[in-house]
């Protein structure tokens, strides 16, 4: 019989969802080469490579068989051939930017594990989609809001999140959708870089994020009494300064946040709060002209940088900070441990902390390749962000589990792991 790709889910899965790969017909201890690809929306290239030998009955399982030396990884890694996936252009990283369009993945089997390898045995394809069926995509144009709104399938009411991401602006829907395949009413917010918002990042008014954090209360389908707010990088100091000052927020959860005001200044009625200053002389180049901009911010404890320490001992609600330990982009594990300290000295819940060894800054949902480096909108050439691919892909997954436990734990009547009686 000729080889064969096997998979399960087999034509479509979604993309935060571990995905099962085997091949068929293969002969005995036949060595043959994996080789996935992918293309975003822009059309670049991402690719990954892994090199195998088949079973004596000529299968070839990734749940059992380890690749071998000499491709993107090695060593058992049944999700390997998706989180190796590397851009052929450099400094890219994947993003979805149409969440109503799946990610089409080639898988394809070839003849050993020569450079390049020999002819090709086997293919596949396979679609790895960001809306679960059912879930509805809303667009939000109320007020001054400009977001999207995800509500899973039926009347709910569901437990209520706001998501922001960090400096590249815009709107980006994915991490909101995959939350929202698991239960959660999610509205993406956009800040600027969007439609008619501010065109880069000078102030922001805490005001307008007071409008979407009311415009979700109000909402017939989200649950009381409050809400969550889910930030990334500077999405996370944002999120620290709306538990700070706004009502009606009950658990903040931080991806590599900071809990100084960073980039820009905020102000909220007679509140100003400055950014946190930054020194570009300690800003390093590479050889191959990539930033290492780690030590670049000023230390917020220090001198007229304190104004920049947000007042989150201010915020009525829970806070779980998920640090990548081998962030490049900032100190986050600092700005955690900082936080924590502050909580607790006034009186207030100590917040979880998970830290990640191994984890750069862009802790995305689970399966997304770890960007080394990319381009950065406020520094204007390439940054490393950190991390080491397979361990920033095990935190991927651990944290995307943390975070939804979080959310319900304080947004749910029910503990996690309980169903409602019908």
């Amino acid at each position: 019989t000729a080889p064969s790709i096997r998979l399960s889910p087999a034509t479509r899965s979604l993309f935060d969802e571990p995905l099962a790969i085997a091949v068929q017909g293969l002969g005995p201890q036949q060595q043959v080469t994996l080789r996935t690809s992918l293309r975003d929306e822009t059309g670049e290239l991402f690719q990954a490579s892994a090199r195998y030998q088949a079973g004596n009955d000529g299968e070839l399982d990734l749940a059992r068989c380890p690749a071998l030396p000499g491709g993107s990884f090695s060593g058992l890694e049944p999700m390997g051939l998706l989180w190796a996936l590397q851009p052929q252009k450099p400094f890219w990283r994947l993003v979805k930017r149409d969440v109503q369009s799946p990610f089409l993945l080639q898988l394809e089997v070839l003849e050993g594990h020569g450079k390049p390898p020999g002819r090709l045995l086997a293919q596949a394809q396979h679609e790895r989609a960001f809306l679960r069926d059912g879930v509805r995509r809303v667009p939000v144009r109320e007020g001054r809001i400009r977001a999207t709104l995800f509500l899973p399938p039926g009347n709910g009411p569901f437990p209520g999140i706001i998501d922001l991401y960090g400096t590249g602006g815009g709107l980006p829907e994915y991490r909101a959708c995959l939350l929202a395949n698991h239960g959660f009413a999610v509205l993406a917010l956009a800040y600027y870089g969007y439609e008619d918002l501010p065109k880069e990042m000078k102030e922001f008014h805490l005001e307008y994020f007071e409008e979407a954090v009311n415009y979700m209360l109000q909402h017939i389908q989200v649950k009381g009494p409050g809400i969550g707010l889910l930030g990334i990088s500077k999405g996370g100091d944002l999120c620290t300064s709306m538990a700070s000052f706004l009502k009606g927020i009950t658990a903040t959860a931080l991806i590599n946040g900071s809990v100084a005001n960073v980039g820009a200044v905020i102000r909220y009625k007679d509140i100003i709060i400055p950014p946190l200053r930054f020194n570009l002389k300690h800003i390093k180049v590479s050889k191959s002209g990539i930033a290492d901009i780690f030590d670049a911010l000023n230390n917020p404890l220090e001198g007229p940088d304190q104004q920049s320490f947000i007042p989150l001992e201010k915020a009525e609600c829970h806070f779980l900070f998920v640090v990548g330990q081998d962030d490049r982009n900032w100190k986050s594990e600092f700005f955690a441990v900082e936080g924590s300290k502050r909580l607790q000295a006034h009186g207030k819940e100590k917040p979880e902390i998970i830290c990640y060894p191994g984890a750069g800054h862009y802790i995305e949902p689970p399966f997304f390749p770890m960007c080394a480096a990319s381009m950065h909108l406020l520094v204007g050439k390439p940054v490393e962000w950190g991390g080491e691919p397979k361990a920033h892909c095990e935190a991927q997954i651990d944290a995307w589990q943390q975070i939804q436990a979080f959310f319900r734990k304080h947004l749910t009547d029910k503990p996690s792991g309980t169903s409602s009686k019908p």
